[in-house]
């Protein structure tokens, strides 16, 4: 006789089988492997795509700079060709006493070979400082075709020697002397001694201003000795110290004397500490009897 045994499956297992069924559900297995294997794809795709894509991005970033950079250098091009225009015209600008404007201007565009934007401004202000009537100059470019000359004149307030001029700061400066500058007072002395006779020039008329006389003509030696003539025509030998002390004890004894003869000296010698050499001029009369 053939018997049969019925197992109960344990609660544990029936339970496992109802979540496995639950969780994994028919034919999921293989969802998911599709959607794993579109993923793959997608990322070597993507992968391959970078790789092969990698050099575009510098190659037009370049691409990109040159075409801009040609686009500047074109405008930058054709505005300097805009700018850079023939010089029409050259105005020298300032006022002139001694210098003639319209011949400076006439004599700066006769030296011109460049075009307005093309001009050497340094070149045309050294041609300019070259005159000797001209103190100080700017140069600048009025478009579309204007060359602007500004000029400061030299002012001279005394002669230098024979030929040359001097102005207040003792700049020597030479033009060609007309017959007003005659009147101008005459200095002389070592070239690199112009300051030092200028001012000592106005330190001397300062103080002979106080008796009413004025220096017309100041001379300093090699070894430093001062001689001056005033506007008296009285020459004054000074000498090398004590300028000031004895051009004092000068006017002290001009004052209290010589003031009253002043038309028979013709030498005044004070370089002696207690008193001065007088030379008299000769009288017609001195000139006959002799």
């Amino acid at each position: 006789m053939v018997s049969f045994r019925f197992f109960k499956p344990a609660p544990s297992e029936v339970e496992d089988d109802v979540d496995n069924e639950t969780l994994t559900p028919r034919g999921a297995s293989r969802e998911r492997r599709a959607v794993v294997e579109k993923v793959d794809e997608a990322v070597e795709g993507k992968s391959h795509s970078v790789e092969q894509d990698w050099w575009w991005k510098p190659f037009w970033t370049f691409s990109s700079v040159l075409i801009f950079a040609g686009m500047l250098w074109s405008a930058g091009h054709h505005l300097w060709q805009w700018l850079d225009r023939p010089v029409e015209s050259v105005i020298v600008m300032g006022a002139a006493q001694h210098l003639d404007r319209k011949l400076l201007a006439q004599h700066i565009a006769a030296e011109l070979d460049d075009d307005l934007l093309s001009v050497d401004i340094n070149t045309i202000k050294n041609l300019v400082s070259e005159h000797p009537w001209v103190r100080v100059s700017s140069i600048k470019r009025d478009w579309p075709g204007t060359l602007l000359v500004s000029i400061e004149e030299e002012v001279p307030v005394a002669r230098w020697g024979e030929r040359g001029l001097l102005n207040h700061q003792g700049d020597i400066f030479w033009p060609e002397l007309k017959e007003e500058y005659r009147t101008l007072p005459r200095l002389s002395g070592p070239a690199p001694d112009t300051e030092r006779v200028m001012s000592q020039f106005h330190d001397l008329n300062q103080m002979l201003r106080a008796v009413g006389l004025n220096v017309v003509s100041l001379n300093l030696e090699a070894r430093g000795a001062w001689t001056l003539v005033l506007d008296n025509q009285i020459k004054v030998i000074v000498g090398r110290e004590e300028v000031n002390a004895r051009l004092g004890r000068f006017l002290d004894l001009y004052r209290l004397r010589l003031s009253e003869q002043a038309e028979e000296i013709e030498e005044i010698d004070i370089r002696y500490t207690h008193g001065v050499a007088v030379k008299w001029r000769v009288k017609p009369d001195d000139e006959n009897a002799g």
